[in-house]
């Protein structure tokens, strides 16, 4: 390559698509295009499957759905016949009776190629193989005087595509990305880009999605790579945002610069997730807020910062439902939150609502000490007025559950598990006291919420309690947290065994107690609402085992 060679300017369109609305999402695309006009571009590049959305699962299988995608593809290449910049497009297509997974070349009024996606991942949250065939390897685009290599997400997971595209003559790699959020995925994707460029010989631009959908949130966070794992473009992380990398050619190869911003450390990454998943999952069902109710606890408290960081403290409405068990700091500190955020406190006893059942069950349940049924009863009612404030005023029920309960079945079906979406289900208990004394000494970047200590302190200190008998704590039914999180992480996260947790240290009964716990609750955790992944191994699309089965591991397992 000599110096000769003309500068391209490629603007990355970091974009947040509303899966299936292929109109707003062309709509959303052309705007961009007019902003990358106005800057001089040559070339606009989207994330992997934004036109349609991802992942739009079985939604490709039905024709009318494919035919507004074929629809949106003529009318993005029909837009680019005014000599402005060409689009480099992610969406599925129909080929010969099969579907793949794809890059649209957008130019001069005409679709100049496609490339289908090789890799097709089928591990964790994907399904690309249910509904996609795989690509054959090809060879790069000739683009505005320039051989452009397209590689989709998965292909520069692995060497084969990019390996072949520098085989074939690229100059340089564009990876259309959709990669959704994890703790510590920004470091696996940096590994695996700074991997491809130093086999390849070729600089690499990789964009990704951005935007909540269903339990996944995509980060964006999208990068260009220089030869030698240079830096050359950062752009921000869950915002859609426009930036403009150019592209200069020398003896040595292309050359990337580009604008470099910060990344989120990992609270804050972890926070801006949760609240992004709630914004999104509100926005694009048309629900006009949300709703839940407060207990006094901190995993009450940090939803309710959550959805107002959000949503803002005018769509967030908050209820206390005491009982005669509800202590009264736990009235008081939900009072202090609601104030500390913003928001208006109401109170809907359920005293009355507990008599009438026990007048209603008095014959059923004569000569049973009371117990755990009672005490659901409550749970349950709470969801039911939670519910009912739901299908009056149409706002979202937002259920307060976090990973540990979840994963340890502590929690009561169509009780606190009522609810559309559950913000906190893949957050460990002991990670939602770091986020609770983080959010406290930070306002996170977009955060609608108020700054400051906004979770009063004794909601963090308290010993956590559901308050459905006297006295009642956690630990009661449950290990310390600290001791509990680390064994659950283990059998979730890693499908360790009981004897290899035992092996590094944790005592066997414990373990044995935490494995029959989680075994024991898969069937709550299959009813359970949506919420965003944000660890390893989510339950839910993420983490899938039977209902019924005799499996359970025993504890002689450790002898």
């Amino acid at each position: 390559m000599t110096s000769s060679k003309t500068d391209l300017h490629i603007a990355l369109a970091q974009l947040n698509p509303h899966l299936g609305d292929v109109d707003a999402n062309c709509d959303k695309l052309l705007h961009m295009r007019a902003r990358a006009t106005e800057q001089g571009c040559q070339i606009l590049l989207t994330p992997e499957m934004f036109l349609s959305g991802y992942p739009a699962d079985d939604l490709v299988l039905r024709a009318d759905f494919m035919d507004r995608v074929d629809a949106g593809i003529a009318r993005l290449a029909a837009a680019t016949a005014d000599g402005g910049p060409a689009i480099i497009c992610g969406a599925p297509v129909r080929d010969a009776g099969r579907l793949f997974n794809a890059v649209f070349v957008l130019d001069g009024g005409e679709i100049k190629a496609v490339r289908h996606k090789v890799n097709l991942p089928n591990y964790g949250v994907f399904d690309d193989k249910r509904n996609f065939c795989a690509g054959s390897l090809q060879g790069p685009v000739v683009l505005r005087g320039w051989r452009v290599g397209l590689a989709i997400c998965e292909d520069i997971w692995s060497a084969d595509v990019c390996e072949t595209l520098s085989e074939s003559g690229a100059e340089i790699i564009l990876s259309l990305n959709a990669s959704p959020f994890e703790a510590g995925k920004t470091d696996q994707r940096m590994s695996h880009a700074v991997a491809r460029m130093t086999e390849s010989e070729l600089p690499i631009v990789y964009v990704n999605m951005v935007g909540g959908q269903d339990e996944l949130v995509f980060d964006g966070g999208s990068f260009a790579l220089n030869l030698g794992g240079k830096l050359a473009c950062q752009m921000p992380q869950f915002t859609e945002s426009l930036s403009v990398i150019t592209v200069r050619g020398g003896e040595a190869g292309a050359m990337l610069t580009g604008q470099v911003s910060s990344p989120d450390d990992a609270n804050e990454a972890m926070w801006r997730a949760l609240v992004l998943g709630i914004r999104d999952y509100c926005s694009k069902n048309g629900f006009p807020g949300a709703v839940l109710g407060l207990s006094g606890g901190i995993d009450s408290a940090i939803v309710t910062a959550l959805a107002v960081d959000a949503l803002g403290a005018d769509a967030v409405r908050v209820v206390m439902m005491p009982s005669d068990y509800t202590a009264g700091i736990s009235v008081e500190d939900s009072q202090s939150l609601a104030d500390n955020l913003g928001l208006t406190l109401e109170s809907i006893a359920i005293k009355p609502a507990m008599q009438a059942f026990d007048d209603m069950l008095e014959q059923s349940f004569a000569g049973q000490k009371s117990g755990i049924a009672e005490e659901n009863i409550q749970s349950r009612l709470r969801g039911m007025l939670l519910m009912a404030l739901s299908n009056k005023f149409g706002n979202l029920v937002l259920a307060t559950g976090n990973k540990s309960e979840y994963a340890a079945g502590y929690s009561t079906l169509y009780g606190d598990m009522c609810g559309g979406f559950a913000p906190i289900k893949d957050v460990w208990k002991t990670k939602i006291f770091e986020l609770a004394n983080w959010r406290n000494q930070h306002l996170p970047k977009g955060a609608l919420g108020p700054g400051g200590c906004v979770i009063p302190e004794r909601i963090i200190t308290r010993p956590p309690s559901a308050e459905l008998r006297p006295d009642q704590e956690d630990t009661d039914s449950l290990p310390p947290y600290d001791i509990l999180d680390p064994i659950l992480i283990a059998l979730t996260e890693e499908m360790a065994d009981i004897q290899t947790i035992v092996e590094r240290g944790y005592d066997a009964q414990i373990v044995a107690q935490a494995s029959a716990l989680l075994f024991r609750a898969e069937y709550k955790r299959f009813q359970a609402a949506p919420g965003p992944k944000v660890t390893a191994r989510a339950f839910g699309r993420d983490r899938r085992l039977p209902l019924t089965s005799g499996f359970r591991p025993a504890q002689s397992e450790t002898s």
